[in-house]
């Protein structure tokens, strides 16, 4: 997994004076179009272009099953993480509307979902294995299975940059992620599980309680092994949020900008910018999940999210949604008239 170590490109400070001057001459108040001024700043900067586009939008949908789900933390059986798969493929989830919306490309990448070798006509298949461990008992995975999770992230971002993407958006799909997610920021933040713990996939509160209680039990037991990114990762970790922190650092290491998506895909982004800080230029954040974590997660990385509309659905939904933004920010950099031009 050396290649995760590899130089992550900087963006070009002469294409972001220049799209500072070009906001500055606009036919506006400065600063009144707000964030979407820094939106289409930054995209110059990171596309080295006097006039950033998004045309192109690529999305990989990354699953995978968990063993932390044996400890009852979820809502629903782990069955429904393979379940999803189908409706994926089929075109009936949330995120095949909205890709279809964005005339975005999706893929869906199985990284180790339970039973699930054949009859899925159109799904990649880079299984990592059937699901990680439980990591209250054992490390999640191992340091063999994080390198090849790590591998499925890149390898997304490849195809999505041999297509001519100019986006990357990751999502993901995994029964009982949000407790790995939540013990992944608990390791990495450093706070207790009541601060980062929430509903899920919709768990009351005694569900809650346990999810707190199962993570509480997962930290004391690795809190030796604990003392790096990567190790947080391979003890606590699910093969889907591996292979977004795998995608999220290829992408910063080949110039690619990307969007993430809510609490599991920026606890991811949290890793990735703990290993490779300067990815950080490279990550716009597409919403605020309801998520109760999210919010301490997005505080780290000094984050601002796009949008709030109270959703805590994960498969990359939020950051679909958020690419209208980012395309509008283009739209309006590219297309309005100076001051000079306008004739005021």
């Amino acid at each position: 997994m050396n290649w995760i170590n590899d130089t992550i490109k900087q963006p070009s400070a002469d294409h972001h004076q220049q799209a500072s001057n070009r906001q500055a001459i606009l036919t506006k108040p400065p600063g009144s179009l707000g964030e979407l001024e820094n939106v289409a700043v930054r995209l110059a900067a990171l596309q080295q272009r006097d006039t950033p586009s998004l045309d192109a939008a690529w999305i990989s949908i990354f699953a995978a099953d968990h063993g932390i789900a044996e400890e009852g933390v979820s809502a629903f059986p782990q069955e429904v993480t393979k379940a999803m798969l189908g409706n994926f493929l089929a075109g009936g989830a949330a995120i095949n509307a909205l890709a279809n919306l964005q005339a975005a490309q999706l893929e869906v990448i199985n990284v180790g979902v339970k039973q699930c070798d054949e009859g899925f006509e159109g799904l990649i298949q880079q299984s990592v294995a059937e699901g990680t461990a439980n990591f209250t008992q054992q490390a999640a995975m191992t340091a063999q299975q994080l390198s090849q999770a790590l591998d499925v992230g890149r390898d997304a971002v490849q195809r999505a940059a041999v297509s001519r993407s100019d986006i990357f958006i990751g999502g993901e799909m995994g029964i009982a992620n949000t407790t790995s997610a939540s013990a992944l920021a608990c390791a990495i933040l450093n706070l207790p599980a009541d601060k980062l713990v929430g509903a899920g996939t919709g768990v009351n509160a005694q569900g809650i309680r346990k999810k707190q209680q199962v993570i509480e039990t997962a930290l004391k037991h690795h809190q030796q092994q604990l003392n790096s990114p990567l190790s947080i990762l391979q003890y606590l970790g699910g093969f889907e949020i591996a292979a977004l922190v795998g995608a999220y650092i290829h992408c910063g290491q080949i110039g690619m900008p990307v969007i993430v998506d809510g609490f599991i895909s920026s606890t991811a982004a949290l890793i990735a910018v703990n290993i490779q800080p300067n990815l950080a230029a490279w990550l716009f954040y597409g919403h605020q999940s309801e998520e109760a974590g999210h919010q301490h997660v997005l505080a780290a990385l000094k984050a601002y999210p796009l949008l709030n509309l109270n959703m805590r659905l994960g498969e990359a939904s939020g950051a679909a949604l958020a690419l209208s933004i980012l395309r509008a920010a283009c739209q309006l950099h590219q297309q309005m008239a100076t001051f000079e031009e306008a004739g005021i």
